[in-house]
Parts: structure tokens; sequence; C-alpha cells
């Protein structure tokens, strides 16, 4: 226990100063978003603060596994920090110079294949209505490689408000990490511990109103690093059932995207096109203030990680219908909201909000 609190303080103060570094050099080189149709901050603010992420999770990281007289800095560990590189490098290089969004999803695969290549990825799961195995082998590598891009991505795309995608991600690393720490995956929740107080320290300065944006280099990290350490964990030999817990966890990233992927096919518009119409956007169409957005994502966040951590304490069948009641509130909601592309009540699609305003970055800040 002592060593997680030294990591994860190691995490927090280095993240807390690096997050610092980030902006002086942001705004030395001109790295900064500016305010536009889609943004919804007023001034000019720097961004990069995935440095700060990125130091304070590597360092909290080497700190526990270096000072672990039974871990040895190998296999999927090593191989975590190698593809959470690549993937951060991906990101600054887009948060300065803005690639090709080819170029950052050939960066992700890469990063995502080190870590297949160092042993994680999907190899087998178990039926939870009874004791058979089912050994997925290499089959299960394509399913890993869409995991990792995906989320990534997923928390990329609601990055969109002071502290949105920072706070989400927090509370996602610790309920992984409680649930880890149940099922007895000891390492995976040392990291995801470690991940949140590196993320807290950026947080510091992200809070509405925020003086850093985190930018790719941060967004794709953080959804990088908790779509690794969950396969570390629930995904290599679990149940069926317990591979839902990490999807209620990341709920709130993977149902934006799914929704933001449906609306746009039902409005006959490209996929990668963007809009005003991701939960954040929706909500402060109702009316609601930018933190009480956020506070209220937060909640929901929550909500669904009291339902991650309450299903291995169930049976099967009552944790499916527990999953599906979930995911119909979830549904209600996004089409009461308009998320799905069409208002409650028949009113206009959202894409006639935004039609004349979109810019190429997915990314709302």
């Amino acid at each position: 226990m002592t060593r997680l609190l030294i990591s994860c303080l190691v995490a927090l103060l280095v993240g807390l100063l690096m997050t610092r570094v980030a902006k002086a050099l942001a705004l030395r080189f001109g790295v900064v978003d500016k305010p536009d149709a889609r943004r919804v901050h007023t001034g000019v603010v720097p961004r990069m603060g995935g440095l700060g992420i990125y130091c304070g999770f590597v360092a909290g990281s080497l700190v526990y596994m270096l000072s672990h007289p039974n871990l040895t800095l190998a296999g999927e560990p090593l191989g975590l920090l190698l593809a959470a590189t690549i993937v951060f490098i991906t990101g600054l290089v887009d948060d300065v110079r803005s690639i090709r969004p080819t170029t950052k999803l050939a960066g992700q695969l890469l990063a995502a294949l080190v870590f297949v290549a160092f042993g994680g990825y999907v190899k087998f799961l178990s039926n939870p209505f009874g004791g058979d195995i089912i050994y997925v082998d290499y089959w299960g590598i394509p399913v890993t490689l869409l995991w990792l891009v995906g989320i990534s991505n997923a928390v990329n795309l609601i990055d969109g408000l002071d502290g949105l995608a920072s706070g989400v991600s927090i509370i996602s690393a610790c309920t992984l990490a409680v649930v880890s720490l149940s099922h007895g995956y000891n390492l995976p929740a040392a990291l995801l511990f470690v991940l949140a107080a590196a993320t807290l320290g950026f947080l510091r300065y992200n809070f509405s109103p925020a003086s850093i944006f985190m930018g790719d280099s941060g967004s794709l990290t953080l959804g990088f690093v908790l779509g690794a350490i969950s396969i570390m964990g629930f995904a290599k030999g679990a149940t069926i059932v317990a591979l839902v817990i990490p999807i209620l966890i990341l709920a709130i990233p993977i149902m934006d995207t799914f929704f933001a992927i449906i609306r746009r096919l039902v409005e006959h518009r490209p996929i990668m096109q963007p809009d005003k119409g991701h939960l954040h956007h929706r909500l402060l169409a109702k009316g609601l203030s930018h933190k009480q957005t956020v506070l209220i994502i937060y909640a929901i966040t929550m909500f669904m990680g009291c339902i991650a951590i309450l299903m291995p304490l169930l049976s099967p069948l009552v944790s499916v219908l527990l999953v599906l009641g979930a995911l119909a509130l979830v549904f209600l909601g996004a089409r009461g909201l308009g998320i799905l592309g069409v208002k409650a009540g028949g009113d206009k699609p959202v894409a006639a909000e935004t039609a004349n305003n979109e810019q190429s970055n997915e990314q709302a800040e």
C-alpha cells in the first residue's frame, strides 16, 4: 500500500509540474486553441496538456514497478509504456502541426500492435453459464486493435468542455481499479490509480475555467491507456459478462461515439464530419451551464461505475438484466436530448444547427 501511495504521489506531482511546463511551452511556440463556431471557450488557450498526463503516468508507473520485488519491467507492462509513448507522440505532433486523420490513425494502430506484440491481447473467455473455456487465441488480436483504437478516439471525442475528458477518465480509472482489485488484478489496479493521480494533476489546471487543454496528446493517451489496462485485467480470461464491466465504466465516451456514428448515418453525412450533437453540446443547448454539464456527465459516469461494481456480486442473469436496463435508460436519454439526430418532439436534425460552422477537428474545445 505504501508503494502505491508513493507512486500515486509521484504521478500527481509530476503531472502538476509538467502541466505547467506544457502550458509555458505551448504559449511560447503558439500551440493554442482559438475560439470558433464549434468551440465553447472564448479566449486563446494553450494545449499540449497531455504532456503532464503522460509524464506523470510514466513516472508513477516506473516508481511502482521498479520498486516492487515481484515485478519486472517486461512483457505487458513494458509494452504498455512503449505503446503509450507512441500514442502520446502521435497526439503531440497533431497538437503542434495538425496531421491528417489517417496519419493519426496509423500512429494509434502502431501503438496497439506494439502492445499486442508484448502479449497484450484477448486470449480466451469463459462461459458465464457453464465452465467451458473458449480459446480465441490470435483471433483476439483484431478485437484488441479495434478496442484500443476505439477507446482512444472515444475519449478524444468527449474532450469538448473544460475538465470533461479528464474528469470522466479519472472516475473511470478509479472504478476500473476498484473492480480490478475485487478480481485480484493488482498490477492493473495499481496502474489505474497511478493514471488517475497523473490526470488529477492535470485537472487542477483544466477544470473550468481551464488555463490549458489536454489536446490529442492527452485524450488519445488517456483512452489508449484505459483500454490497454482493461485488457491486462478483464479481457485475459474473464467471463463474457465480466467483459461488459469496462464497457459500462467507459460508457460515456463509448456511447457518445456510437451515437455520433448513428446520427451522421441517419442524416446522410460523412461519419468523420463534426457536429454539435455530442452529449455535452446537447446539455448546453438545454440551458445548463458549463460546470453543470460537466458535473452531470461525471454523475452519469459514477452511476454506470456503480453498476459495474455491483455486477460481480450478482448472478449472470441479473447482471444481464441490469445492463439491459441501463442501456435502455441511456438510449431514452439520448433520444430525448436529440443525440441520435432528431430532437424530441420532432424538431429539426442536429446537423441543421451547425451545418455552416463545422471544422475539420472533431475535438470541441
